[in-house]
């Protein structure tokens, strides 16, 4: 499997995370499958932003009200490791609520992408930059 995303989107994201160099950034991914149509970034609330990533409930809701309408389906959520490897960490497994759920992880300039599977952990698969 690969997801594939815009060039554009995927220098947002690691854009955003080199901005914030000292808490998780996140957001959603919108699209189909195997693809990213659009990125929605949103405010982290989780205690621990350092650390750990939440992304903000209403950016959610809006999100899925979008979906609703047809505007593309929230396919997974991105988000980034400011000290660490753009791996998932126990975290981010412990995390996991859906299979097939697509995670990109930003940290130290690169991104990567993982797709969530049903054993509460990730199977990497290739990013295509469009």
């Amino acid at each position: 499997m690969a997801v594939t995303i815009s060039s554009v989107h995927a220098a947002q994201i690691v854009a955003e995370a080199n901005a914030n160099p000292e808490t998780e950034i996140c957001g959603l991914l919108v699209g189909r499958a195997g693809h990213v149509d659009a990125i929605l970034p949103a405010a982290n609330v989780a205690d621990e932003p350092t650390c750990r990533f939440e992304v903000d409930p209403s950016a959610l809701f809006a999100a899925l009200r979008r979906e609703r309408n047809g505007e593309g389906a929230v396919i997974g959520h991105y988000h980034s490791h400011p000290s660490g490897e753009a791996t998932p960490s126990a975290t981010d497994s412990a995390m996991i609520r859906h299979t097939g759920e697509i995670w990109l992880i930003a940290a130290r300039g690169e991104l990567s992408a993982w797709r969530a599977n049903g054993e509460n952990s990730f199977d990497r698969v290739a990013l295509i930059l469009a």
